[in-house]
């Protein structure tokens, strides 16, 4: 039986929470308590279940699409650096063990056409794929298009046609705020106003604390806070810090934090997708710091993840929600910055110029990394806390006019 004329549109949360990746999995639960009691169901490029880790049961928008029939649909992009995902990033990620260095691989045909490619390999012909428009899906009655704190802070070093196309899309947004000042203001040179709002991740210890606590007294986290009673320093970075020399500087930098705290080294992974973190390199910098206490955090489930940065000492990494999970308990910590990102603002970077006090450092390449962790030691806890409460303020305060533009 068709829905009713007046039937209330149905919400989709679309993202890349289809995934392993933090920030991505943890994007959903916010926004989903946020709209309480309002049900929403969740979508990516790939129909995927993650509820084992944490995550969602997530479909393809275009199955979800073409199920829905004559149902409107209010969309809303949730979060994470979507305005600069490429189809051929996006399709890499998504890929199943086997696959990855197959679509790698690829790389150069998705250049040479990479509306056919997108089409091919995620289903629609897009360049940004993460980004969807009513024209890519005129067979389904989309009521409302809404971007929500999403960020796009490398937009301006993307080719011509792919900006132009995220452009494109924004402009036909209902409503459209991003996280950080240096995406806004790229947007309004381009003649696009964006709403600025924290990155919802700022919310999980205001509407998940008790949840991630009663996480940090059983199981994996459990295990850590016994084997490190005197604390820890919860370290994570991607692949990308994977080459010899970083490594070798990492090791001397974290073994040197480690004998001047105390404090034991847990490694962990922020994201288990292809390009995230990897356990074989954490392996060769464990052995690299013999003779320093540490352990590896197997658990890949959100809330381990979370309960593991929220009873640290300080979360030191490359993940811009490890940090944004670390700040929201109020906790400290430094971001790693690779050496060729001195020059340009990373995201964590801009986020952190948008938000965070100048007292808090925002990033430290590998050759710095005691001394940062040193220094983010030091910051005031009163002033850790002010910064948590105040970004809560904010994003409620800011979330009353998206919330506007769902019934």
């Amino acid at each position: 039986m068709p829905p009713h004329p007046n039937a209330p549109a149905r919400t989709v949360l679309f993202g890349a929470f289809d995934r392993h990746n933090f920030g991505d999995l943890l994007f959903p639960h916010v926004l989903e308590r946020m709209l309480a009691p309002r049900s929403v169901c969740h979508a990516g490029l790939a129909t995927r279940d993650l509820r084992a880790c944490g995550g969602h049961a997530v479909r393809a928008f275009g199955a979800l699409a073409a199920a829905a029939r004559d149902i409107p649909l209010n969309v809303v992009h949730v979060g994470g650096e979507l305005l600069t995902c490429d189809a051929w990033e996006a399709v890499v990620m998504l890929s199943p063990p086997g696959s990855t260095q197959t679509l790698i691989a690829q790389e150069k045909a998705w250049k040479d056409d990479p509306l056919a490619w997108a089409q091919i390999h995620t289903g629609v012909a897009a360049r940004a794929p993460y980004l969807l428009s009513r024209a890519a899906f005129a067979q389904v009655q989309i009521d409302t298009l809404l971007f929500h704190a999403v960020g796009g802070v490398d937009l301006e070093r993307r080719d011509a046609p792919f900006r132009a196309e995220v452009l494109e899309k924004l402009r036909h947004a209902d409503h459209l705020s991003v996280r950080d000042r240096q995406t806004r203001d790229q947007l309004r040179v381009q003649g696009i106003d964006a709403q600025l709002i924290p990155d919802p991740a700022v919310m999980v210890a205001e509407l998940f604390g008790a949840r991630i606590s009663n996480r940090a007294a059983q199981g994996a986290v459990k295990t850590v806070l016994q084997t490190f009673p005197q604390g820890y320093i919860a370290i994570q970075f991607d692949a990308g810090f994977g080459d010899d020399a970083t490594l070798d500087r990492l090791a001397c930098e974290i073994a040197r934090a480690a004998r001047k705290t105390k404090f034991g080294i847990v490694l962990f992974r922020a994201g288990a997708a292809p390009w995230h973190d990897d356990l074989d390199i954490y392996g060769r910098l464990g052995a690299r710091i013999e003779g320093t206490p540490f352990s590896v955090f197997a658990s890949l489930n959100l809330w381990d993840i979370c309960a593991l940065i929220a009873h640290s000492r300080i979360y030191c990494g490359s993940s811009l929600h490890g940090r944004i999970v670390a700040m929201a308990f109020a906790r400290p910590r430094i971001n790693l910055a690779h050496a060729a990102d001195a020059t340009r603002p990373t995201r964590q970077a801009a986020f952190a110029a948008t938000w965070e006090p100048a007292e808090i450092a925002a990033t430290a390449n590998a050759h710095e990394v005691a001394e940062a962790i040193e220094t983010a030691l030091n910051v005031d806890a009163a002033l850790l806390r002010h910064t948590a409460d105040d970004l809560v303020g904010r994003y409620r305060t800011a979330f009353e006019t998206f919330d506007t533009f769902i019934e």
